[in-house]
């Protein structure tokens, strides 16, 4: 459980598992107030790490050109 434990400037500080971590406030709702709980859902976003690869591909390529 992601329980708000306060807000310090652009900074929501989140406690999980008697540990405190930073994330920045704009990934908060605007109605969230410190005490409130948190649900954060992780994905993979499969077209963009795709996309990124094959950027770094590229630059690789050009870099190590012989």
């Amino acid at each position: 459980m992601f329980i708000i434990d306060r807000f310090e400037e652009d900074w929501v500080v989140l406690e999980f598992d008697r540990k405190t971590f930073q994330l920045p406030r704009q990934l908060m709702p605007p109605e969230a107030r410190e005490g409130d709980v948190i649900l954060i859902k992780v994905s993979v976003d499969a077209d963009a790490t795709s996309k990124l690869k094959k950027e770094i591909n590229i630059l690789a390529n050009r870099l190590f050109k012989e």
